[in-house]
């Protein structure tokens, strides 16, 4: 295809300011489907993922292509969360412009500087859509002021800061060249397509030199097996064409499929040429970051610098008297095994094997981590794993660990709330601002150490309605030890299962995590104590029977309901001598010994 009828663009924003909303009207707009066809009824097409659809957030990024007056348009969608940014780091570099998506109510949030920073260091060219224009505290002006700010702080150079902006609202597929009056018009994105067209360049890749190009994805299909996804360097690939990876010279593949976007799915052509998006098969040993070239070229080209995980997870087969009951897949090799083909596509990830058949995992945040591991439990997986714990560094001779930039957005109702708890966790308050007259923004710098449970316990104490992000900018000291802020648990004393009379007299010292009925085991934590300590407690203790009776004295034990966790929560309750307990059927807390005696000659030996 000629150059001059393709772009390469990246959609890129901060988390659920409205991304994959506005593809899901590129792809209805410009005919990818039938009238009749059931994605033109659905949202968030792109998100096909099951826990993408379950959380809300792109996980993965993903390529797709639509056509619009005779330009082909790869769109390459890409995660919005911090714990993700891996992801955009190596896909950005297939694209030659990007589409900055912002808020009109929330402004460039901390993933809006991130990506953005990652695309000017590329020299993309940028396309800002102010999105959500119709929210009921929407402040255009403000947020184009602040986007406008963020630009001059960011640009390197000075074509940087020549960026054009449109309106939008994603949800309805409508946007606007001009800020508009009335927003009770037809859908129509057509003025963001003809500013794709115009504003972003078409690829000016080398199409007469030798064929060279940098594997940015992996993707895998069951009948033609694993694909190489990159956008073309130089040349022309063609099939049965023959190829190296150029550090290894010594085996020689022969391309057997090449794959271009079409819509969402692809399209077999017997030939590709530089500047496209492809989809290669043959190259079996291929992996991100490595370049496949004509035999005898050994240079490779410059991948993308991914940034480091600040946190890390040891994971074990699972040892609780439980163990094997609910999954089919737990011993030490067959995690492993899962583990290093994770790290394939996950470059965000960092593996190390430890003693006793355990590995320690290091990722991007408490999300990242959660993400790896329910998707583990899915697959059939058992294991346990210990608190999430930061990584550090020395710099400049000192051990330092890393800091974040916490934004928080709230109802006012809940201000004092958010600064009670940050002020706990050695936050420092950067900044205070109102979003609306209803909802203000609190800006902290904190160590990410303390950070650890920090999204569950707001979303708890607000009702879950604070919107949290959180951005990585650097390391420090090691600042001041943590009090522990958690209060201590209730642990199961014997085995069998739970009785309604003894949850009722646990649910006397604090709360309970489990139903009546539930087996539980010694060294189970089945809720959590009002009180500092930890404290053992038989819930499996029924009430004495006697030869007395009268009206009241059986009678029906209200209990009130369990708490539930979800995986992530979890992750931020485990405390330093507690294991959680992964299947795919349950999650627990269990004390690392279970019995009492070993607890005790435990503590004494700390």
């Amino acid at each position: 295809m000629d150059q001059l009828k393709i772009r390469n663009v990246a959609v890129i924003a901060h988390v659920d300011h409205g991304k994959t909303t506005l593809i899901d009207a590129f792809l209805k707009q410009t005919h990818v489907f039938r009238a009749n066809e059931e994605e033109m009824t659905e949202v968030c097409i792109l998100d096909s993922n099951e826990l993408e659809r379950e959380k809300g957030i792109t996980i993965l990024a993903k390529n797709i292509a639509i056509k619009y007056k005779g330009i082909k348009i790869n769109i390459i969608d890409t995660p919005g969360h911090a714990d993700f940014s891996g992801e955009v780091e190596r896909t950005l570099g297939m694209a030659d412009g990007a589409l900055l998506i912002i808020d009109a109510q929330e402004g460039p949030m901390p993933q809006t500087r991130f990506v953005l920073k990652k695309a000017l260091e590329l020299n993309l060219k940028i396309i800002v859509v102010i999105n959500k224009i119709d929210k009921p505290f929407a402040r255009i002006s403000e947020t184009l002021a602040k986007t406008n700010d963020l630009f001059l702080e960011l640009a390197t150079e000075n074509q940087h800061l020549e960026f054009s902006v449109l309106f939008a609202v994603g949800r309805d597929g409508k946007v606007f060249k001009e800020l508009p009056q009335d927003i009770s018009v037809p859908a129509d994105v057509t003025p963001l397509l003809d500013e794709i067209i115009g504003q972003i360049p078409a690829p000016t890749n080398d199409t007469a030199g030798p064929f060279k190009m940098l594997i940015s994805s992996l993707d895998y299909n069951l009948h033609t097996g694993r694909i190489l996804v990159g956008k073309i360097f130089r040349g022309k690939l063609a099939m049965g064409q023959k190829v190296n990876l150029t550090h290894d010279q010594n085996t020689t593949y022969l391309i057997d499929g090449i794959y271009i976007s079409d819509g969402l799915t692809r399209k077999a052509v017997t030939e590709a040429f530089a500047g496209d998006i492809v989809g290669v098969t043959g190259v079996a040993e291929g992996n991100i970051g490595q370049t496949i070239a004509e035999p005898g070229d050994t240079e490779s080209l410059p991948s993308s610098v991914i940034s480091e995980p600040t946190l890390r997870i040891d994971i074990g087969p699972n040892s609780s008297p439980f163990s094997g009951q609910e999954g089919q897949l737990g011993t030490s090799r067959q995690i492993e095994e899962r583990l290093k083909k994770e790290l394939e596509t996950n470059l965000s990830l960092r593996l190390e094997k430890i003693s006793g058949g355990r590995f320690r995992v290091a990722g991007r945040g408490e999300l990242h981590l959660a993400i790896l591991l329910e998707t583990l439990r899915r697959e059939g997986f058992e294991m346990e794993v210990g608190r999430p714990e930061v990584i550090t560094k020395t710099v400049a001779g000192q051990v330092s660990e890393p800091y974040e930039e916490v934004t928080i957005i709230v109802l006012n109702a809940y201000q004092g709330t958010i600064i009670q708890e940050m002020g706990k966790r050695q936050g420092e308050m950067l900044k205070m601002e109102p979003v609306s007259d209803q909802e203000i923004k609190l800006v902290y710098k904190i160590p990410t150490r303390t950070t650890i449970g920090l999204r569950g316990v707001l979303m708890t104490n607000t009702k879950g309605l604070a919107t949290l992000s959180s951005e990585l900018i650097g390391f420090e000291p090691i600042g001041e030890i943590l009090p522990k802020i958690r209060t201590g648990v209730l642990i199961a004393s014997e085995n069998g299962p739970a009785i309604a009379y003894g949850l009722n007299a646990a649910q006397g010292r604090g709360i309970t995590f489990i139903d009546p009925g539930v087996n539980v085991y010694e060294g189970m934590i089945i809720g959590q104590n009002s009180k500092e300590e930890d404290i053992e407690i038989n819930v499996n203790k029924g009430k004495k029977l006697s030869n007395m009776r009268s009206k009241t004295s059986d009678g029906i034990i209200q209990l009130v309901p369990p708490l539930k966790f979800s995986l992530e929560q979890s992750l931020g309750f485990v405390e330093n001598d507690e294991l959680l307990e992964i299947t795919p059927k349950s999650l627990r807390f269990r004390k690392k010994f279970l019995t009492a005696l070993d607890r005790r000659r435990q503590s004494r030996m700390a």
